[in-house]
């Protein structure tokens, strides 16, 4: 399992997972996948305080990246970006098993909403 953040998505997130009083160094970023979004999945990311007994755990830069094993097959080899601009700013997923994104880029498809991005019929 590949998960890659950029440099300025590791430091916006670092801020977020370390930059509380409650920090402990089993913190980390959950990274899923959930069902929605205009084009059948969309992207979750939260701030997880340990990884879950399945989650398989990433190691990204100086941060831990927590994926389920349902969300897994459709993150490997995804590299989140952190963009801030005039027109947009947030968080931005490349990701390779994607056969179709929405405008927004948080939502995409993976050809016949299976882990194996089978082309849509």
């Amino acid at each position: 399992m590949t998960v890659t953040l950029t440099e300025l998505a590791e430091l916006r997130l670092r801020t977020f997972v370390r930059g509380t009083p409650d920090y402990t160094p089993q913190r980390g970023v959950r990274l899923a996948v959930k069902d929605g979004g205009c084009n059948g999945y969309e992207y979750d990311i939260k701030i997880a305080n340990s990884p879950n007994p399945d989650d398989e755990v990433v190691e990204a830069g100086s941060l831990k990246v927590f994926v389920d094993p349902q969300s897994a097959p459709l993150l490997d080899g995804i590299v989140v970006d952190y963009v801030d601009s005039l027109l947009e700013s947030g968080f931005k997923f490349t990701n390779p098993n994607a056969t179709d994104t929405c405008g927004c880029g948080k939502s995409f498809q993976a050809g016949d909403c299976t882990p194996e991005a089978v082309p849509c019929s």
